[in-house]
């Protein structure tokens, strides 16, 4: 009969040859999900001997995973900064890098303040609720065009206890928020790979995420050039946006142009640019109009 270390070290050893990049770390968090164990508690449970009946799950999510299919996509479920979030297959996985977005908006938002979020292009929500589980007076617009992420998104409104503090609307930007409900804060994690690199990325990435949510353009910046004049005009405080590591001076200009102030770049944990922000002056510092 195999133990929990005879089908750790068989995992990893297929994964490898498979090409998956954490082929160890892929094989513990499986084995952890389906015994109910963290990575620690499995290397407590080494000599723990799986039944057939344990085995066959295990064995389904290691072929799933070795066909390159996202990790969280296999598992149902992905960690994003504080929070446990579900992710649905079809919908962008969160990456480590988009915490940036969430930190930097963090440290905008007073704790005892009331502020209305608007999360552009949510995907799964990850931005949107882990502000929202951060900061327990604001309230959150979450907006998407794709039916599969506004439903991973309702559902990770439920699981986190968040209903009647975030509204999933159907739409292209800003635009399912109605034009008379406040906005104090944006952020945006939208489409912001060149069309030309996607099929050059990782099979997890070129082969099974959805294009929509990759695909920015010839030069990956089409979202931005919409985005950031609206947004300028709605935000009443901050505008944050993440974006490619070779993009932040092209998106900093286009702040600029829409009238945003105080640009800064926001690095993530392996020292790229990943988040630009712009601030809306207060109405006594704007330029009075000619």
């Amino acid at each position: 009969m195999s133990t929990v270390v005879d089908i750790l070290k068989r995992t990893e050893s297929y994964f490898r040859d498979k090409g998956i990049p954490s082929p160890r770390l892929d094989a513990e968090l499986i084995l952890g999900h389906h015994l109910k164990l963290d990575r620690v508690g499995l290397y407590l449970q080494f000599d723990r001997s799986l039944n057939e009946s344990e085995l066959g799950p295990i064995r389904e999510h290691v072929r799933q995973r070795a066909t390159r299919e996202p990790l969280a996509w296999v598992l149902g479920t992905k960690g994003f900064h504080d929070i446990e979030l579900a992710v649905h297959r079809g919908v962008l996985v969160p990456r480590p890098d988009t915490e940036t977005l969430v930190e930097a908006a963090l440290a905008l938002i007073p704790e005892d303040e009331a502020l209305f979020i608007a999360d552009i292009c949510c995907g799964s929500g990850a931005v949107g609720l882990a502000i929202a589980s951060a900061r327990p007076l604001v309230k959150v617009f979450a907006t998407d065009i794709d039916p599969i992420a506004l439903r991973c998104t309702k559902e990770n409104v439920k699981r986190l206890g968040l209903t009647g503090r975030v509204a999933v609307l159907r739409g292209s930007l800003l635009e399912p928020i109605p034009t008379e409900r406040q906005i104090d804060i944006l952020v945006a994690n939208p489409p912001y790979v060149a069309s030309a690199e996607i099929d050059g990325l990782e099979p997890e990435v070129a082969t099974h995420e959805p294009r929509a949510a990759l695909d920015g353009g010839a030069d990956g910046l089409d979202i931005y050039r919409k985005l950031i004049p609206e947004a300028a005009k709605r935000a009443t405080r901050a505008v944050l946006v993440e974006i490619g590591c070779t993009q932040a001076k092209a998106v900093s200009a286009l702040m600029t142009e829409a009238g945003l102030h105080e640009i800064q770049s926001h690095p993530d944990l392996g020292g790229h640019d990943r988040v630009i922000s712009g601030a809306r002056l207060p109405e006594d510092r704007r330029p009075s109009e000619a």
